[in-house]
């Protein structure tokens, strides 16, 4: 058996090397680091490999030649993108020359362990750059969008936060930001690039946090919004967290404004004789106190009303009759759809908007894949959020807002037992 001794300034340069000079049949007996990198050298690696007698040493290729790092416009990704791959193939089959017998395995474990973390290092860096070089690519070779020049570190959280429904100026403007104060040396990789962006995101999106009610005093929440976002399902899910999970319990008690939906008014009665709550039902605006009065003994009350069209004026008219006529503060909540489209959520709250809209509620996180939606509208209306419905389940699915959970969904999608643990992430 022949011997052969290697070496380079990484572990991967080595082992090419030695590839190139041995064949694939060489087997490796050892690899280490001779000299240490300091200030003015370079560390130095040695690779020992060997082959057996009866194979002829293969002649020594060529080494492939230069090409400088001089491109133009879009060729320049497309070169970097081939050697990128081209490196990776070479240093993962080297790797699996390395580990390709018993013996060199345990050579390995004795005396490598060092130049394996280099190896994959090295490997770890040159599939980012690929990754990253292959980004750039999506819709378009130029990375210019509304005039926003995208480096190609950028262009994997650009292509998420876009996919998820984010209004494109709000995107422009959070990556302008984003570019403007990140430390430059956390723009090398996309991870940090991706958890930066995240703590942006954060930041940007207002939340009411859920507080403990103070002794003798009361709470009136109403809850308004367009038909079919689940409103009377979400008022069940507070009551019962209110009233039996919070750890200080709360006497709640419901009004309903909604008789116009038989089946409404059913269901919410039946939650309310399921958990032993009181109810009232009201009609008219004149008969609104005397229902409040009634319930005066409670700390809650949540008041139910009908669903309407944001084109529907005489129901939103009425709806703020209601309002008016309260001699009770009263915390409006707008209850939207994750699902909706932006602009629809946008022409909902404007048409809402009269009603002095405290705080919003976000449903049927189950039912849809895209959230840069809400984020585009809390960004633009800079309204606070106070609950995400999470699922169908009365009354589990419901949690506290949190900008990290909402964040999550937004670049990872929605995953219900995110939601279950820990207060929506928080």
């Amino acid at each position: 058996m022949k011997f052969h001794t290697f070496s380079g300034e990484t572990p991967a340069e080595a082992l090419k090397q030695a590839q190139q000079d041995c064949g694939e049949n060489a087997l490796v007996i050892s690899t280490k680091q001779i000299r240490k990198k300091t200030i003015s050298t370079s560390a130095l690696y040695e690779v020992v490999v060997a082959i057996e007698d009866d194979q002829p040493t293969p002649a020594p290729r060529k080494p492939e030649p230069k090409v400088e790092n001089k491109y133009k416009s879009g060729e320049d990704v497309l070169f970097s993108l081939s050697e990128a791959a081209k490196q990776i193939s070479q240093i993962a089959q080297a790797t699996g020359d390395m580990t390709g017998s018993n013996a060199s395995r345990e050579a390995e474990r004795a005396q490598n362990s060092e130049g394996i973390g280099e190896i994959k290092c090295e490997i770890n860096k040159l599939a980012d750059k690929i990754k990253l070089i292959q980004e750039m690519f999506w819709e378009e070779r130029a990375p210019h969008r509304n005039h926003l020049a995208i480096p190609s570190e950028f262009s994997e959280i650009y292509k998420l936060a876009k996919t998820s429904g984010m209004g494109e100026d709000h995107l422009e403007n959070i990556m302008n930001l984003t570019l403007e104060h990140m430390p430059v040396r956390m723009k090398n990789s996309s991870e940090t690039i991706k958890r930066y962006f995240q703590v942006l995101l954060r930041k940007l999106i207002p939340v009411r946090m859920e507080a403990e009610l103070p002794k003798g005093n009361k709470r009136v929440m109403m809850f308004v919004g367009p038909t079919g976002v689940g409103k009377t399902t979400t008022i069940a899910k507070l009551a019962a967290r209110y009233s039996y999970i919070q750890e200080k319990r709360s006497k709640v008690g419901i009004i309903t404004l909604d008789t116009y939906r038989i089946g409404a008014v059913e269901q919410l009665f039946q939650y309310a004789k399921m958990m032993r709550l009181p109810i009232e039902d009201v009609v008219d605006p004149s008969d609104f106190n005397n229902a409040l009065s009634s319930l005066s003994h409670c700390d809650v009350i949540l008041i139910d009303t009908v669903g309407s069209s944001q084109y529907d004026k005489d129901k939103l008219v009425k709806l703020n009759k209601f309002l008016q006529s309260s001699q009770l503060q009263i915390d409006v909540n707008l209850v939207l759809s994750a699902g909706s489209k932006l602009e629809d959520l946008k022409e909902i709250y404007k048409n809402f908007s009269f009603l002095d809209i405290d705080t919003l509620i976000f449903t049927k996180f189950d039912e849809t894949k895209v959230f840069g939606t809400i984020f585009s509208l809390i960004y633009d209306i800079d309204k606070p959020v106070s609950y995400f419905s999470i699922g169908q389940e009365v009354p589990d699915d419901i949690v506290p807002a949190s900008s990290d959970f909402l964040v999550e969904c937004i670049l990872d999608g929605f995953e219900k037992k995110r939601g279950e643990h820990g207060n929506a992430g928080e």
